[in-house]
């Protein structure tokens, strides 16, 4: 069948790599793309935005019979439902049920509907009420601007002042380019974070193996936050007792609360989960694949990714068993000098064609372009290499041992991806 993949970064191109080997796929195009995809399927130039006349008229003329959506925007702006009700097939959840990334205050209130754990909070449309509230509860404080801010809206402050400036910057200095901007202030939750990602058909869940990633720039997890800067899977912090936990606690009612609303969710449902001594419970939820977490988990994936997208697709994914290496992969990200502020794009990569692809390791592309022949660097986040291993200690050192042959001019990465659970 012929498949379009909606995206461009390094998740978008480590899902085109894992579906480009499902014999399901005849042609693979992906729109945008980028440097690495266009090894693995055909980029295209499509407008990605409402009413996705665009994409709708390419499915139409290229005879696509799946299509597999790797960012937030496209679907909380709509583009599942555009493509669903002119009778395409599409993973990815609608517009509805995409406010669970689309918006942290609807979350916040789905989860306490469907009595899924998480931190208390309230919702602010104002700045004068949120810091009323800042005064009243004890630091440390978490700030969520409400909308989608490409991983950049959530912030942590240790007192009431560095709380109150952020909330300034939402509201006065309006960072965010929202002229009504709501805030959500969220309690402290401690513990260490994990990553669970499962498949979903509207009803039945298949989690994958879980991961762990870091998201801010600097070692020791320090500086401000990023897209991530690397992930592993799997993790301790998820053994299969509290795998089984997540399921049963956090995952499951969720996909149940979106029936009762009547708004069936299909695609990967993504829980950032904190676990503490007394359990798990939710920070956030991702409508789609995470990144860099995909880059680690789906090399471990040895079921058909498009089979089990279309399992999803058509309600049979209760058909579906999922089988994985055993494995540990890890994904260290190398990003632009100055990420996530503003840095310089052109910077030619060299080493990539020398570190290569095996069943051991590959290099997924995010931010990289192809010019005269050359790669270049083109986003924040430029690549990612990610290393399976036997055991989280030798995949780490085959990891870095790759990404040492790998330069470009102000190349920025973490040394210190996994050491959470090395020490």
């Amino acid at each position: 069948m012929n498949i379009l993949l909606i995206g461009s970064g390094g998740r978008e191109h480590c899902m085109a790599w894992k579906m480009a080997q499902s014999p399901l796929c005849s042609k693979l195009y992906i729109a945008p793309g980028n440097a690495g995809s266009a090894q693995v399927g055909e980029n295209v130039d499509l407008a990605l935005k409402a009413p996705f006349d665009a994409v709708k008229d390419f499915v139409t003329n290229h005879q696509i019979e799946l299509v597999a959506v790797g960012p937030e925007a496209p679907l909380v702006d709509g583009l599942a439902d555009a493509l669903i009700d002119a009778g395409v097939k599409v993973f990815g959840p609608r517009k509805g049920a995409a406010l669970l990334e689309g918006s942290k205050d609807f979350a916040k209130q789905l989860m306490q509907d469907a009595g899924v754990p998480t931190g208390a909070y309230a919702t602010f449309d104002n700045r004068a009420d949120a810091e009323a509230y800042i005064d009243a509860n004890a630091a440390p404080y978490v700030l969520k601007y409400d909308g989608l801010a490409a991983g950049k809206g959530v912030s942590i402050h240790p007192d009431a002042d560095d709380a109150k400036a952020q909330l300034k910057a939402i509201f006065e200095d309006n960072i965010f380019g929202d002229d009504a901007p709501r805030v959500v202030v969220e309690e402290f939750l401690t513990g260490q974070e994990a990553s669970m990602l499962a498949f979903v058909d509207g009803k039945t869940v298949r989690r994958m193996e879980a991961a762990q990633d870091h998201k801010q720039i600097g070692e020791g997890d320090t500086g401000p936050n990023t897209g991530g800067m690397g992930a592993y899977s799997p993790t301790p912090v998820v053994d299969e007792a509290m795998a089984e936990r997540i399921d049963r606690e956090i995952l499951q009612p969720v996909v149940a609360e979106f029936q009762r609303r009547n708004l069936p969710y299909v695609g990967v449902l993504y829980a950032g989960l904190m676990v503490g001594d007394d359990g798990p419970k939710v920070i956030e939820f991702n409508v789609r694949f995470g990144d860099p977490e995909t880059q680690c988990v789906l090399p471990r994936l040895k079921s058909d990714l498009v089979e089990v997208m279309l399992a999803c697709c058509e309600g049979r994914l209760d058909q579906i068993t999922l089988e994985w290496d055993s494995r540990t992969a890890i994904g260290v990200v190398a990003a632009s000098a100055g990420y996530p502020g503003s840095y310089a794009k052109g910077k030619v990569i060299a080493g990539v064609d020398a570190v290569g692809e095996s069943d051991e390791h590959m290099v997924f592309h995010a931010g990289v372009a192809s010019q005269n022949s050359e790669l270049v660097t083109s986003g924040g986040r430029v690549l990612c290499v990610t290393a399976l291993g036997d055991g989280l200690r030798d995949a780490q050192s085959k990891c870095y041992a790759l990404m040492d042959k790998i330069e470009f001019e102000g190349k920025t990465i973490r040394r210190d991806i996994g050491n959470r659970v090395l020490g």
